[in-house]
């Protein structure tokens, strides 16, 4: 059985991109655990849900977190995202 944590692959990535703007998707895969293509496809979900905006550096993509964002589930959609980043950047 896999072991389960509390956060989502999409909130592991989030995390990964608000520690570094700047990294790469093949680095992300890695240490969420996930393949490429997952990742690839979790970044675009959270552009299409408006937490995310990408922007062209040179041959890099430059990441920026729309931290007014307000999370997705009922129970949560009070709290902004970028509550939640700093609550857990707080703690790493």
């Amino acid at each position: 059985m896999k072991d389960w944590t509390f956060l989502t692959n999409h909130g592991h990535t989030l995390l990964c991109i608000a520690s570094d703007p700047t990294v790469r998707l093949k680095d992300v895969a890695n240490a969420v655990g996930i393949t490429e293509r997952a990742t690839q496809r979790i970044v675009s979900d959270l552009i299409k849900g408006g937490y995310l905006s990408v922007v062209k550096d040179g041959r890099r993509n430059r990441y920026r977190i729309n931290s007014a964002q307000h999370l997705r589930h009922p129970i949560e959609k009070r709290n902004q995202i970028g509550q939640l980043l700093k609550l857990l950047s707080e703690t790493a």
